[in-house]
């Protein structure tokens, strides 16, 4: 027993830290950025909730736009293809976008009567909200093109690395990029708990205090971004240096580390179909119109189909119906409608759920979701995305039912029975434990199969098409949550912040049949579209 469970802890986490390679820090350090960026969550949720008078269904909508940005990593990561050598600058663009989106908060936080003396808070909000997914998409963006990068090409003597041996690098790279993702959702987790210690005694003030001091913190993110394209320079040089002092020809040295290839020629499809996508969902976004989110989505779906289709042309038949197959399963699965901020709001004000409390899901969400990458890692590899997708559903139908009951007051039963230790937050923490380690095994098969099979000189875009038709099922996510959150509508109790009179007051009778319906359509939409790609003759990675 004792030697089998080294002989996993070998295999399963001992061997992907052998794995590591010092080329492999600059993109993690990029990724750790972004899942820093989880530091304002909780904040967000409760300014949104006792400072912000909007509804549940706008915040969904909100959604759908903020999920936007992340479909221009289609132009992105072509022009990444294209500037190779200077991509370093776009993640200082990125960065700024961040910054300024938290500083907007911490203005808020700060000074909210001079804020709202330029244009509502609310509005604030939403552009503070708009410029953050921006800034990530551009880092994300290069981060993606550092992940081809990082993995050698050429062995220490500058021989070629076999293909197979570079497959491994590739599938170990896309699991720590995950892993750095996660670590630094985990690290923040751990800051909120400390930060959030205590809070519920803080008066009002004291409590702005804590969130603006959050967002402050924050801004080491964009730091974090620098130091990671800094030391992927640092690198580079270095490697250079070393081919060249065992006798190779500079030029060569540096085709070797930089261009094993030629750059492509700009691909004025992509160009043009993403110029028009952009025209196309600013003119829509500003314009007033009715169903200007459903027009733009399908819009965005279409230009991004067309875009696959004819960058999928260079590969082989079985390749693209492979290619094809999986992101279509992996869209629908990533399109399931949740069920928006009630759910959220509902256990903040019924179940008396704190910010430190919040705190502590999201550590042991982070923590386990560690675990569970390490401890599937054998399992995405030999098994199929349909196969992944599959029992992930099942397990989230399982996992969602407590949920369900809280609403329905599983919980008094359990207490009464427990004598008051099987309660509400026991439910919580232990279906968190359960349900974190799966929200991230989806992708990683896919974007290994991506880094592999894509042809050398177009990684990023390839990465950056499929991740915008991927991420467009957020959008669609989003968008259903929107209907559904129309249907059954949830309100918390708003007041007006000057007379404190009640302005919307809570509701949360329907809460309980938009649970249900989620957790249906939550089971039925995968199984589907598993259903269909295989009736249509498409494969699946």
């Amino acid at each position: 027993m004792i030697a089998a469970t080294l002989r996993w802890v070998d295999v399963n986490i001992l061997a992907l830290g052998r794995e590591l390679r010092l080329s492999y820090l600059p993109p993690l350090m990029v990724y750790v950025a972004y899942g820093i960026s989880g530091l304002t969550g909780i904040v967000g949720t409760f300014f949104v909730k006792d400072y912000l008078g909007l509804s549940a269904a706008f915040l969904a909508a909100l959604g759908f736009w903020v999920g936007i940005p992340w479909a221009l990593k289609m132009p992105l990561g072509h022009l990444v293809d294209l500037i190779w050598r200077w991509k370093s600058w776009l993640v200082f663009l990125g960065a700024g976008l961040i910054a300024a989106s938290l500083l907007i908060m911490v203005g808020l936080l700060t000074d909210r009567a001079a804020m709202v003396a330029v244009m509502p808070a609310e509005a604030w909000f939403v552009l503070a909200a708009l410029l953050s997914p921006v800034g990530y998409v551009v880092q994300d963006v290069v981060a993606d093109a550092m992940t081809v990068e990082a993995v050698p090409r050429v062995d220490e003597h500058g021989k070629p690395v076999p293909q197979e041996a570079r497959k491994l690098m590739n599938t170990t790279m896309q699991t720590l990029g995950r892993v750095a993702l996660i670590g630094g959702l985990a690290l923040v987790a751990a800051i909120n708990l400390y930060l959030f210690t205590g809070v519920e005694r803080l008066s009002e003030a004291e409590k702005i205090a804590v969130y603006r001091q959050i967002y402050l913190t924050a801004l080491v993110i964009p730091f974090i971004s620098f130091a990671g394209v800094a030391l992927a320079s640092v690198l580079r040089r270095r490697e250079l240096r070393r081919l060249i002092a065992q006798g190779m020809d500079p030029a060569l040295a540096r085709k070797l580390l930089e261009a094993p290839e030629e750059r492509p020629a700009a691909n004025w499809w992509i160009l043009g179909g993403s110029l028009v996508f952009v025209a196309f969902t600013l003119g829509m976004g500003l314009g007033n119109f009715a169903y200007n989110q459903e027009v733009i989505f399908t819009g965005s779906l279409a230009i991004i189909l067309f875009l696959i289709v004819k960058l999928t042309r260079e590969l082989e038949p079985e390749a693209r119906a492979t290619l094809i197959g999986t992101a279509a399963v992996i869209f629908v699965f990533r399109a399931i409608p949740g069920p928006g901020e009630g759910l959220t709001w509902w256990m903040i004000d019924v179940l008396k759920f704190d910010q430190r409390f919040l705190a502590v899901l999201s550590l042991i969400a982070s923590v386990l979701t560690l675990f569970g990458m390490f401890l599937f890692r054998r399992f995405m590899a030999v098994r199929s995305i349909a196969y992944v997708v599959g029992f992930l559903t099942i397990v989230g139908m399982v996992l969602s039912l407590p949920i369900v009951g809280l609403y329905y007051g599983l919980h008094q039963w359990t207490a009464s029975l427990t004598g008051g230790v099987v309660d509400a937050r026991f439910i919580v923490i232990v279906n968190t434990a359960l349900e974190s380690p799966l929200g991230q095994i989806a992708m990683i098969p896919m974007l290994a199969w991506i880094a592999n099979s894509a042809p050398q000189n177009l990684k990023a875009t390839y990465f950056a098409i499929m991740a915008s038709f991927t991420n467009l099922a957020l959008s669609a996510s989003q968008l259903g949550t929107k209907y559904l959150n129309q249907m059954f509508v949830v309100s918390r109790e708003v007041k007006d912040a000057t007379t404190g009179a009640v302005k919307v007051a809570a509701d949360y009778s329907q809460l309980g049949e938009l649970l249900v319906v989620v957790l249906v359509i939550g089971v039925l939409m995968p199984f589907a579209a598993i259903l269909i790609v295989r009736a249509s003759g498409l494969r699946w990675a």
